[in-house]
Parts: C-alpha cells; structure tokens; sequence
C-alpha cells in the first residue's frame, strides 16, 4: 500500500471516532515528517476527496454539459459531454480506490455494495444515476455515472422552427406521445422541453426511476420509485406509482420511462380518459417501438393481440430520436401506428413528410389545432 492510500486510511479512522475535526489538521498530524505546507496542502485536498462527494470525478462532474462518467479500471476514465465519449485525464491510485469509492456511494444510496453483492444500481441523493460492478463479474471494479441535466431546455433549442411548431402542435392537441431511442439520444431532455409547453392550468403528475426529468412548469408532482432496502423490504415499482398517480386528479401522466410490466398499468391508464400522456422507451428507431412493447407487454402477461390493441388506442405519436456518429442528437422521425401495431411515417429527418402526414394533420384538425407547415 502506498502512502497517500496509508494516510487515507488513517485518516479515516481518526475521523470515524471524531467527526467534527477538520480534515486539514488531521492530515497533519497523521504526516509525520512531512512539513512543507504545499505538500501537506494538497495531501489534504486529496484526503478530502477521498473521503467525501465523488472523489477524483469531482472536477468531472462539474464540467459544463457532462452527461456520463464511465470509470472503467483504476487507468481509465471516459466522460460524455454530449459530442460522443471521450477520455478523461482522472485516474485512481489503484483499483482499491475505485472500490471504496464506490461502496461510499451505494452507501450514499441506501445500498449495499460487497463480494456478497457484487453489483448496483442506484440513485444518489442529488439524483445522480449509480451503477457499479465489482470483480469477479469483472476484472476491475467499473463504476458508471449519468448526471442529470442541469438546466431546463426550451424546445425550440432542441429543434428547428418548422419541427418545434409541430411537436407544440402535437402537445396542444393533448395526444399521447411516446418518446423513442437508445441510451444517450436525449428522450429525456426532449420530453422535459415539450411538457414545458403545456398549459400552466394543467397538473403534471409525473412518475420516475430517478428524478430526471427537467420542466419548467408550475404544477408538476413526482413520484420516485425506491430499491428494497439492506433487508430487502421497502421496494415501491413504477406500476405501484402508475396506480397511486390515477388517484391523483392528473392532467397529464407521464412516466419518465417505462421498462418492465408496468406498461400494462400505463396502457390502461391512457385508455381511461386521460389524454395527453408521455412516457420514453428505449427502441434504436420508430420501427422497433412495437417489437419492444409486445416483449414488454408479454412481462405484464398481455398477449401480442391484447397489447395490440391496447397500444394503438394508448400511444397517438412516436418520436423517434438518434444520436449520430459526430454525437448530435436529432428527432429522426414522427410516426403513427395503425391497428395491426404497424409504424406509419408522418416525417422523418431524411425524406421530410410522410405518408402518414395526411392522417395526422386530419387529428389535429379534428381537435382544432392549426395543422403545422411540416404535414401541409
């Protein structure tokens, strides 16, 4: 064991019996023979972070834009700054510290992170997203970080004009819009921007993993999921949550993604008057929407005709996002679905209106939404 890590751990166990000491003086006097201030300046700010917040992530963590830290091995770290992964200069001791790192952030959580259970998936108390795994499931221990984001988009930075007037549209008219795409495309952030947009006289009820959703509006309630606790007791699911939010006089319900066989109690929920739900789903493109929902279905015991028919009457829109190799997000593409849970293109990024156009501008118009340039 090095000395940086010795000293760690003696301060730690100076600190256990008197929490109330500053670290600075502790480092000092566990540093014998070590008197140059510098020295013991930065000993202690590495001490310090050690033992609190994120450790050496910290500076990551702060940069403007993060999305992602991925901690690989004691060597290598990868951040996310929304242009793609990149290569961080952080790098750990040793793999020990990345271990007690992440043990004092499941901790942090609420869970427990040992040879006993050698895996987690978490929220930490700011909302970060924790997931670790610790050998031997792999080689060093890994450790993923998803940031929340730290500022509300308005929607008319996420889309051009002519795409922004007609998700508006599609929001106004109360439709319900599933949002679609792989990790990283920004189903989040789209779905936030555009329940921005709704009426200030509509009660967002709002049901998450973790709270990600960022929205600027003034009636928004959250229900957040919880984990079983250390005795494995305590778990509350998004289909508990879907059930408590119908109780709850929503305008709007919206899951903030849905993964499991809690779909069944959202499908259900949309059928029965409330309009102008959302949720996102994870599906690489507007295509795969109804293959993930029939495998997701058949988890809540729906047969591929019951989910059929309960999906085309649930879902209005798909919004279909990607994330190009540059590591631009884009909508990719606005679909339908008709009876047989087949996707119908109404506009897509390559080809501009679709076919399916002519039959949602006659929704809108039904409703009496002005039909946006894009479906004329």
């Amino acid at each position: 064991m090095d000395r940086d890590t010795d000293l760690v751990d003696r301060v730690r166990q100076r600190l256990a019996s008197r929490p109330e000491a500053d670290v600075s003086a502790v480092v000092r006097a566990e540093s014998s023979g070590v008197v140059d201030d510098a020295v013991l300046a930065e000993l202690a700010r590495g001490v310090e972070a050690e033992l609190s917040g994120a450790g050496p992530l910290n500076e990551l963590l702060a940069l403007p834009g993060i999305t992602d830290v991925l901690v690989n091995s004691a060597t290598e770290v990868w951040i996310d700054r929304g242009r793609g992964l990149e290569r961080a200069r952080v790098r750990f001791p040793d793999d020990a510290a990345v271990r007690r790192l992440a043990q004092r952030l499941a901790t942090a959580a609420g869970r427990r992170l040992d040879d006993a259970a050698p895996f987690v998936d978490a929220a930490l108390p700011d909302g970060t997203r924790l997931h670790a795994v610790l050998p031997p499931i792999t080689p060093a221990p890994t450790l993923s970080l998803r940031i929340l984001a730290r500022r509300r988009f308005r929607l008319d930075e996420l889309a051009g004009l002519g795409l922004a007037e007609l998700l508006r549209s599609l929001v106004r008219a109360r439709l319900a819009l599933l949002i679609s795409g792989g990790t990283g495309t920004g189903k989040t952030t789209l779905l936030g921007a555009l329940l921005g947009t709704v009426a200030p006289d509509e009660r967002l009820v709002v049901i998450e993993d973790a709270a990600e959703l960022v929205i600027d509006h003034p009636h928004v309630v959250r229900l957040v999921t919880r984990s079983a606790n250390l005795e494995g007791s305590g778990v509350i699911t998004l289909a508990d949550l879907v059930r408590q939010a119908l109780r709850m006089r929503p305008d709007r319900l919206v899951v903030g993604e849905f993964r499991g066989p809690e779909l069944v109690d959202l499908l259900a929920a949309l059928n029965t008057g409330h309009e102008g739900g959302a949720a996102t789903v994870h599906a690489n493109s507007a295509a795969d929407v109804p293959a993930r929902l029939t495998a997701l279905g058949a988890l809540g015991g729906l047969s591929p005709q019951a989910l059929a028919s309960q999906a085309v009457s649930a879902v209005d829109v798909i919004v279909a996002l990607r994330r190009g190799r540059d590591g631009r997000r884009q909508v990719a593409e606005i679909a339908l679905l008709d009876a047989e849970l087949r996707v119908l293109p109404v506009w897509t990024a390559v080809g501009g209106r679709a076919a399916a156009a002519d039959r949602l501008a006659g929704q809108l118009d039904a409703r009496g939404i002005d039909v946006p340039d894009l479906l004329r």
